[in-house]
Order: C-alpha cells, then structure tokens, then sequence
C-alpha cells in the first residue's frame, strides 16, 4: 500500500478522507496517496497565514535571516530524499534534480542574505521652497499573506522562489503545490518547521483547480504569484480584483547561432537546452535559427549531439531525457510533431513514442502555423531553420506572442546590441542557451509570458510596498 501524505496547515499535518494518487512518471506505480484539501481547509489555511503574519510582520532582521539560512542548512542536509522524492514524482533526471537542490540551497541563502540588507532609503526632499529643511525616509513593508502557484517541472526550487521571498519580507503564505508532484513540498515544510519557522508561516495544500481558485479571489491574500501556464495564469488574474499578480508563464524561446560563435559549443548547449527533463522547461530551446554559411555542417553536428543524449530511467546519473510527466502530455507533443509533419514539416531525428518517452525530435521547414513552432511545446521538440541575415533572424525569434529568454551566439557586439534592443524578452543570453537562469536575476517574461520578476531580491520587493516617513525639522 502507497504511503499517505497529509498537507501542511498551521505547523500541522492535516489529513482528509479523500486521497489523491501520485504516480512515478517513468514506472507509472503510486509512490503516494496525498490529501486533497477541502474549502474549509484553505479557510484554515488562510486563518493560519493571517494570524501568523501578525508574528511575522515583527521578526528582526536578524530573526529572518537565521531561519532562512537554518532551511538552506536543512535542505543540503537532506538532498538524498528530496532528489529521490522528485524523481519518484516528476520524472526528473538525477543529475537536474540534484542540481535543482543546489539552486534551492543558493535560493534560501540569497534570501538570507537579502533579509539583512532590505530597506530604504534616506530621500532629499528639500527641492522647492516650500519643502527647505523637510527629509524624508523610506521603509518598505509587507503586503500580508501571499498566494503562491507552482508547476511539477521544478517542484522544490519554484517554490523556493515563492516561500523564501515571502519569509525573508516578513510575509505569510499559503502555497498550492503541482497536483502531478506535491510530495516534493511536504519534506520542505518539514525542513521549515525544523528551522523554526513560525506555525502558519507557510502553508501547503494539495488543491483541485475549484478549490485552488480562492488564491486568486480571496481578498485576504494580498498578492498572488504564479508560474505555470499562460492560460491558467492570465485567467487567475483575470480574477484577482485589485491585489498585485506575479505571473511567470510559457514560452517557445528561440536560439540564434551565428557563423563567427564557438559552433561545438553552441551544438552542444542546443541539444542540452532543447531536450534536459524531455523539454519540460519553459525557457527551452524550441525555435533554433542557424546562419545559412555554416548550417550543412552545423545542423548535423547539431543532430548528433541530440542523438547522442541519454533517454532513460530518470534514476540513471547519466539520464538527460527522462519521461514526460503524463500519458496525456505525451499525447499532445506526439500530436503536434505530427501536425507538423502533415503541414511539410521534416523530421530530421527523433519523434518516435514509447510509452511516456518521446525520442529527441529535430524539424526542420516547420511552417510557422504550425503549434510546434508558434505555441508552447514544452516537450522534446526543437525546429531548426536557416537564415542568411541576422536582423531577420532577431525578427524572427520575436515574432512570438511569447517572451521570455533567447539566446544569442555570436562575438560581434554589434549583433549583440542589436538583439538586446530589438528582441522583446526578459533575457538575452549571449553564447548560451536561452535555459540560463540564476536565481538572483531578475527573471520573467512579456507578452503572454508573463508580469514582473522573479530573483529573490524582485520578488522581495513585489511582496512589499513602500511607506515614506517625512520629517519637518524647521519646527
């Protein structure tokens, strides 16, 4: 029998009789039975989350900081369960899931470290006459208990960027973690109760989507932030009403490969950004475009790379294309490869299905109505074309309702400037793949890719607000 999982409400384990099966992507067997919250759990939730924010909203500096690094200390200490935890889950190769731990241990610290130096500001507000010996200071302050959203393909370090902003501010949260793989969530909360954390504090709950919806409706939550699907996202937001929205959602991001850049390099990188965890990254290589001069010997190079990846038991160190999440995912990507194909599309490699595993596939002359070059693949795909001019190739890769990362291999800084000034993104990655992320930059995205940002010292500021305290010394 499956093992049970209750969620995490008010620094206690809160079953329900209805259980929710989660099973192991990769062997399709139940590693475990989790709770699904109920209406009267969220209140609960919420409930704890205020009261605690009365707890919070008074911690020193020095209070968060210790608690926040204590959870980065508890996090290294247990990498072996969490990395065999969301493998089990997600489906996630050892070697990304290890290194997701990794990016959660820097996550915390960061936070930790931005606890300690996150203020104001002395303003010289002395500019006119009738304000001649006035100054003034800033301090920002906590909105209150905040709505947190994430997604499976990162189910520790997504909601890493969600829970360490919000303790470090001083905030509340309650956190609905991904339906596919919330038992990720649950060793974190235990690794936060073990560093202190105040009960309430951080809630967790294993919602359906009916249930879930309150994260976005309830006024008593004074912020939401989500990362998943651009649909999912822009509807929540839709339903916010007033409160500040935080929306981290899809993209088809596009790679340039120029003729002067280091060509093994970029093969390699492309293969690695378009196929790791079959794809299921929203900042993948999907759209690669590929100078005409060098592309007959690239784009082979290119192909035996992919070729050459791991596809696999995710336990397997040596696994960089695991499963894909679920037989209906599967199903889709498989649909929109054929599409592709029916519309004059060539399959360069790859593409075959077996079972929750799609094999690597390279298209090429994938006309740009087709789904896999215009929507979201978030699967193992990647279209392949060539170009003879750089500006079009810029204009190519912007010509996406999406907007996240790209990523541009080229030395010439004035290629490079002009890829910074004209593609409408959040990040231009140079000489390397548009899949680079550090958590302390400032990441998002525009268009349907989302609002605001993401790093820890962004995110920070979003969960606050500013309040300035004005002096009048002339009396």
């Amino acid at each position: 029998m499956a093992e049970r999982f209750d969620n995490w409400v008010g620094g206690e384990w809160l079953g329900s009789p209805e259980r929710d099966p989660v099973a192991d992507p990769f062997t399709g067997d139940v590693v475990g039975e989790m709770a699904l919250a109920s209406p009267d759990d969220l209140e609960r939730a919420i409930v704890a989350a205020e009261d605690a924010f009365e707890v919070t909203r008074g911690q020193s500096a020095f209070e968060r900081e210790r608690m926040l690094r204590e959870t980065a200390v508890g996090i290294a200490a247990r990498r072996r369960d969490l990395v065999e935890r969301m493998i089990a889950e997600s489906g996630k190769p050892r070697q990304f899931a290890d290194g997701e731990v990794t990016r959660a241990i820097s996550t915390f610290t960061l936070a930790a470290e931005e606890a300690k130096r996150f203020g104001g500001e002395v303003l010289p507000i002395d500019i006119s006459e009738a304000s001649e010996g006035y100054f003034a200071l800033t301090r920002r302050f906590p909105r209150g208990p905040v709505a947190g959203i994430s997604p499976f393909n990162f189910p520790l370090n997504l909601i890493a960027h969600k829970v360490a902003p919000a303790l470090a501010t001083g905030s509340t949260i309650v956190v609905k973690p991904p339906m596919q793989a919330p038992l990720t969530s649950l060793l974190l909360a235990e690794i936060l109760d073990g560093a202190g954390v105040p009960d309430g504090a951080v809630n967790f709950l294993h919602m359906i989507p009916e249930v879930a919806e309150r994260l976005a409706t309830d006024d008593r939550f004074t912020m939401l932030t989500f990362t998943g699907s651009a649909k999912v996202g822009w509807m929540l937001k839709s339903k916010s009403g007033r409160k500040p929205v935080l929306l981290e959602l899809g993209g088809n991001a596009g790679m340039i490969v120029h003729g002067d850049a280091d060509l093994a390099w970029a093969a390699e990188r492309a293969a690695v950004g378009g196929f790791a965890h079959a794809g299921q990254v929203c900042i993948k290589v999907q759209r690669l475009l590929v100078d005409a001069r060098i592309a007959d010997q690239w784009i082979p190079t290119f192909v035996d790379r992919v070729d050459d990846l791991r596809m696999g038991d995710p336990r397997d160190p040596d696994t960089v294309v695991g499963p894909l999440i679920d037989d209906g995912q599967a199903d889709r990507v498989e649909a929109w490869i054929q599409e592709a194909l029916d519309l004059g599309a060539k399959l360069l490699t790859g593409g075959r299905r077996e079972g929750r595993f799609i094999r690597p596939a390279v298209l090429t002359g994938v006309p740009s109505n087709a789904r896999a070059w215009h929507e979201e693949v978030f699967g193992p795909v990647v279209a392949v074309e060539r170009y003879t001019d750089f500006e079009e190739a810029v204009a190519r890769v912007d010509d996406s309702r999406y907007g996240i990362h790209a990523g541009v291999f080229t030395h010439d800084i004035r290629r490079i400037d002009h890829a910074f000034r004209n593609l409408t993104v959040g990040g231009v990655i140079v000489n390397d793949y548009p899949t680079f992320r550090v958590d302390s930059f400032p990441y998002g995205g525009v268009k349907q890719s989302g609002l605001g940002r993401e790093g820890v010292r962004w995110a920070m500021e979003a969960m606050t607000e500013p309040r300035i305290l004005i002096f009048d010394l002339n009396h």
